[in-house]
């Protein structure tokens, strides 16, 4: 069993672990981010070598937040060192700090350089077991923001922002009781801003107009192979 301090210390190694990176290099023998976007994430793995590889590499990012919140959060050993003032057991706020650090190490991991990926993944992963009506409904906005623009960091920033505006929904419109919606609404509040944070680049791009699509999968290997030709 272990204090608050390593739970944190341990969710954040977890976190840093960098999937991208090393299925990359293991695959392909190559660093990601020198390849699409630059970016250690799935989407970028997926835009350059295909669906499998990003897929597995969102999957596993996920896990990471799953695994913090799910697992580490339950090695906590005695009561939290502070006055728990929210409606939330200790448990769930071991769960919630976890899972922060999680996020924290997969964006500035320690095992690269602190250039991670975006925490998209991994805060969905967090969300799994703390909030997963509004996840299932980011998800879905995800979803249907990407098949009509094709550009997953527009969806990315919509699903990130419609998880709290589904909240403010479900207690204000819909008078679902959602316990401790006064301490959650705030903390989907800073993750939401948070992730806008790691996508500040992207949303430049968008503006300018020069964010690249995800394209279908035979357009990824096309343009793949023609960038080695030419190196």
């Amino acid at each position: 069993m272990l204090p608050l301090s390593l739970i944190v210390v341990l969710s954040y190694l977890v976190g840093s672990i960098p999937t991208s990176l090393l299925i990359s290099k293991a695959v392909k023998g190559i660093d990601i981010r020198k390849y699409g976007s630059g970016n250690a994430g799935g989407t970028n793995v997926a835009r350059v070598f295909g669906w499998q590889l990003g897929g597995l590499v969102t999957v596993l990012d996920g896990a990471k937040g799953l695994i913090a919140t799910q697992l580490i959060a339950r090695l906590m050993y005695g009561p939290i060192p502070f006055n728990n003032r929210t409606p939330f057991e200790d448990f769930t706020i071991i769960q919630i700090i976890a899972g922060a650090a999680a996020v924290l190490g997969h964006v500035w991991t320690i095992f690269a350089g602190f250039r991670g990926g975006k925490g998209i993944a991994t805060a969905t992963g967090m969300m799994v077991g703390i909030a997963p009506i509004e996840l299932g409904i980011s998800l879905g906005v995800f979803t249907a923001v990407f098949l009509i623009s094709r550009y997953v960091s527009l969806s990315s920033l919509c699903g990130a922002t419609a998880f709290p505006f589904t909240m403010f929904v479900r207690a204000n419109v819909f008078h679902a009781n959602i316990e401790g919606y006064n301490t959650l609404i705030f903390l989907s509040l800073g993750v939401a801003a948070f992730l806008i944070f790691t996508h500040r680049e992207n949303i430049k791009r968008l503006l300018k107009g020069t964010e690249k699509k995800m394209t279908l999968l035979r357009e990824i290997r096309r343009r793949h192979r023609t960038e080695r030709a030419a190196r």
